[in-house]
């Protein structure tokens, strides 16, 4: 694939400007063939003299009704703010550029505006095509912006975990390690140096930004308000009671119809990224799963996973995590608590998706799993219900200036 460079941009955004005024006049031929159509034009003379076989390219403000508005615009007869709203220049004047053909084509169409009520009652900003798009480089700086990040959930990035061979296992990254990587990669740098406008961005910087806006924290206190935690709750009652009916329990007579959880709204979440990226069904689409308060300290950046990986590989990589900070980073209880309760937070999804036998472990991943966490909380004095009633030390509000 041929990456795009700065005059690439150009030469794109140049096309695409004239290809809209081309299809600007193709709308107006539109337009003035179904007046004829519908006998809206002049009877008893030739109806097909306001058309145009083969316009020129119009651009926003020269179409004839944006003539006629401008000119009385100039006048002082009327007022509108339809070229301020579509970033468009009035028009007195018929363009010098376009042919002496089309040029009296709409200089008949701007007549016809002037004498005719019907027209020019159509011929109105009410009932005209707006083209409003949005700006090319709002559009540019999206498509550059969605290849960095589908490039940094790549392989290169994240090798796939899928049995085909490979001998990668599943581990977190801080996104300095991310941009480390990312600084080595040619074609990431260069895309990257025309997101950023200029050639001396910071990549750490940069990565930081894109992976924040695109992740959701592994804990649901670090997603959701109060309200948010208590609809939580519920969706977790309705999975568990499913997850009997699945084993063959028959809940109609000790429970009735599992009852339908309610869905989330925005003030739900703590951030609107994360509404953004969940929505009302609470459905994950975000691209990575963050650790934020879980960064080793000699880095301090956003621990991350990719979202990409089922629920026993993001286990695997967070309880290798765990083992390396308990072990050779010394880590105190207290910061080893949220990791022990985000894997808790996974053994359900473990047990239900991942529990066959696997002859490595000579385990089932669901019950190894829940194993392991109800040993290491042993171990470091906690229950379950500790790890499950966790929460972020309180950040005190800063006080303004008097």
């Amino acid at each position: 694939m041929t990456l795009h460079t700065r005059e690439s941009l150009d030469t794109a955004r140049a096309r695409a400007a004239g290809l809209r005024r081309q299809m600007v006049a193709a709308q107006e031929e539109l337009d003035w063939r179904c007046y004829r159509l519908y006998g809206l034009l002049p009877a008893g003379g030739d109806a097909s003299a306001y058309e145009h076989p083969t316009p020129p390219e119009v651009a926003l403000g020269e179409r004839a009704f944006e003539i006629v508005l401008a000119r009385r615009i100039a006048a002082g007869t009327e007022t509108t703010t339809w070229f301020e709203r579509h970033g468009s220049i009035p028009v007195t004047e018929i363009p010098v550029r376009w042919p002496e053909g089309y040029r009296q084509v709409v200089q008949r169409r701007i007549d016809l505006i002037g004498n005719d009520r019907n027209i020019g009652l159509i011929e109105r900003p009410e009932y005209k095509r707006r083209w409003n798009t949005p700006a090319w480089d709002s559009l540019q700086q999206a498509a550059l912006r969605d290849w960095l990040l589908a490039r940094l959930e790549s392989p290169r990035y994240w090798p796939r975990l899928d049995g085909s061979g490979s001998d990668a296992t599943p581990q977190l990254l801080s996104t300095s390690r991310l941009a480390d990587a990312a600084g080595r990669d040619a074609e990431f740098m260069q895309l990257a140096a025309l997101y950023a406008g200029h050639a001396d961005f910071d990549v750490n910087q940069l990565v930081a930004r894109l992976v924040a806006a695109e992740s959701v924290p592994f804990l649901p206190v670090l997603r959701y308000t109060d309200t948010g935690l208590r609809k939580r709750a519920q969706w977790e009652d309705t999975w568990a009671l499913q997850r009997r009916e699945d084993a063959g329990e028959d809940l109609i007579r000790s429970v009735g119809k599992i009852p339908v959880p309610p869905k989330y709204q925005s003030r739900d979440f703590l951030k609107t990224d994360f509404w953004r990226l969940r929505g009302g069904l609470d459905v994950p689409k975000e691209r990575w799963i963050s650790y934020p308060g879980c960064e080793r300290g000699a880095d301090g950046s956003l621990l991350i996973a990719w979202a990409g990986w089922d629920h026993l590989q993001q286990a695997t990589a967070l309880a290798t995590y765990f083992i390396d900070m308990k072990e050779n980073e010394g880590w105190s209880r207290e910061r080893l608590q949220p990791l022990l309760a985000g894997l808790l937070e996974l053994t359900p999804w473990i047990t239900q998706w991942h529990n066959d036998m696997n002859p490595d472990f000579g385990a089932r991943m669901g019950n190894y799993y829940v194993a392991f966490v109800t040993d290491e909380a042993r171990a470091l004095q906690f229950t379950l219900n500790d790890l499950r009633a966790w929460k972020p030390a309180a950040t005190a509000a800063r006080r303004g200036r008097n």
